[in-house]
């Protein structure tokens, strides 16, 4: 029977593969589609009286009447929202509330998660993934065996009864359709308990005794640790002898590269599939269609009229936008959104590059708020996975977590600036000065700028490393009440606040 089934969702998600075919020739027509069907929706919320949405018909005039907006241009309406009050920023009541990672001003954010952008942007996105998926591997029997899926949790807002806030991938999988469910594991009582700790060693557990699960998914960090408890728990040797039938892994939150030598000897096949998506709590935004090339897909018919506002631009009051198919190559953006969630113009922070166009590829190159650029240097996350990844191929290290910031002038000895990166190391390096020089060689080779501010040491100093002790970054996630599946170690900031964090919670 199952064998049927997954014979049946193959030519189902080939079907469905013509639809993203469509709009990776044609991109420009989906959203001029989004752009109208948004509009026309909202035009008689409050928010888009507000704006006039009526009288808007282009891109253009949107982006003249409209202001872009942050979490805290909108968390009064959003709350008022969460106490249910209607025909706010998005048609009706909105029950469900996506929660994740707090703005300057608010441990947390709560994210509108409609019906409409539930099926046509979070469902809809995870189809298109999974039809990219099928394509690129066609004896896939993900409806076949069973899949693994480390969720967050969700729970019911005190102070209206009808409204639910939680991670998005717990909203997700509580609203699983139909047919997945039967192909899913661990139970859901278990998939969403709140504790994400006790919730690992449940799963580690369960799952230690299945030997049918094919494919999983989930923050490479926390995956990480399941997959080391159930080493720990059967005595296995790698995955592949726990699950024989593995064929993916479906990532995306953070950075691959600092883990995929972890993964490969967790998993050591030649065969198995990773696939890299973009799923925020704002939307399903990408999912990689060429294994053979380390980009998405920019899912351009899910839902969501995006906007790009250039590197340039990000620090003026009302910077120039362009649209998806106005992207250029190799150039930084920051993403802008409107979107069937009823954020309208709204910046996630997320900052991407484009690798080409038709179809329109990317890659995430960073957040809006976690760059290096104390000295002019301009370094992005993106840089840093890349100098980190070369570092630990030339040197057989591996990285279990890290994050940098600046080193101010008249901090260091000789009062030159410069950076300092806070690593732990899953395997250590032969030699820990070896590895700082050619982290900093590789910074320098990936970042022009980064390299003029280290020319002959004058303006900046060669990086700094401190290696702390093995579980020193989960104490310190812990401690800043970040435990769950959207837990996610702040990769680089233009300022000390993580570093000397880290740095206390190694001391302890």
């Amino acid at each position: 029977m199952k064998w049927l089934v997954n014979e049946i969702m193959k030519i189902t998600l080939r079907r469905h593969l013509q639809r993203v075919e469509r709009y990776m020739s044609h991109p420009g027509e989906a959203q001029e589609r989004w752009f109208k069907s948004l509009l026309d929706t909202a035009k008689h919320t409050e928010f888009g009286r507000q704006y006039g949405f009526k009288e808007i018909q282009t891109p253009r005039q949107f982006a003249e009447r409209v202001p872009i907006h942050d979490y805290d241009a909108l968390k009064d309406r959003i709350n008022r929202m969460m106490h249910g009050e209607k025909d706010v920023l998005w048609p009706g009541e909105v029950n469900w509330y996506s929660k994740s990672s707090g703005t300057t001003s608010d441990k947390s954010k709560f994210i509108p998660v409609t019906a409409a952008n539930l099926e046509e942007c979070h469902i809809a996105g995870s189809w298109d993934a999974l039809a990219l998926l099928y394509q690129h591997r066609d004896d896939l029997e993900i409806f076949r065996r069973k899949n693994l899926l480390m969720p967050g949790s969700f729970t019911a807002f005190s102070e209206h009864p009808s409204t639910y806030y939680g991670d998005v991938s717990a909203v997700l999988t509580h609203h699983m359709p139909f047919v997945a469910k039967w192909f899913y594991t661990p139970d859901f009582e278990t998939a969403l308990m709140p504790n994400f700790e006790e919730k690992i060693k449940r799963v580690a557990e369960m799952c230690s005794e299945q030997d049918d699960i094919v494919m999983f998914g989930g923050v490479p960090t926390w995956i990480i640790v399941l997959f080391k408890m159930i080493l720990e728990k059967t005595g296995k040797d790698n995955m592949l002898e726990v699950w024989p039938h593995l064929q993916a892994y479906m990532h995306g939150g953070v950075g691959f590269a600092p883990y995929r030598n972890t993964f490969k000897q967790l998993i050591p096949s030649d065969d198995f599939v990773y696939q890299e998506i973009y799923n925020a709590s704002e939307g399903f935004f990408g999912a990689q269609s060429d294994f053979d090339r380390e980009d998405m897909l920019m899912l351009a018919d899910n839902g969501v009229f995006y906007e790009f506002i250039p590197m340039e631009e990000w620090d003026k009051e009302f910077p120039k936008t362009l649209m998806l198919e106005e992207v250029e190559i190799g150039k930084n953006y920051a993403i802008l959104i409107s979107s069937n969630n009823g954020l309208w113009r709204y910046q996630p922070g997320d900052t991407v590059i484009f690798t080409r166009k038709y179809p329109h590829c990317f890659k995430i190159s960073g957040r809006t708020k976690q760059y290096i650029n104390t000295f002019g240097e301009e370094v992005m996350v993106g840089d840093a996975e890349k100098a980190l990844s070369l570092t630990c191929d030339a040197t057989g290290a591996v990285v279990a977590d890290y994050t940098a910031g600046p080193v101010y002038f008249g901090q260091s000895e000789d009062g030159r600036g410069g950076h300092e990166w806070v690593i732990e190391f899953q395997k250590e390096p032969s030699s820990l000065p070896q590895f700082e020089k050619l982290l900093d060689d590789h910074l320098k080779k990936i970042n022009s700028d980064y390299e003029a501010k280290r020319f002959k040491d004058l303006a900046l100093a060669p990086l700094k490393l401190q290696v702390v002790p093995p579980g020193t970054f989960m104490y310190w996630m812990k401690g800043r009440g970040r435990m769950g599946s959207q837990g996610k170690v702040p990769r680089l900031a233009n300022h000390r606040e993580y570093l000397e964090g880290v740095l206390a919670a190694a001391a302890r």
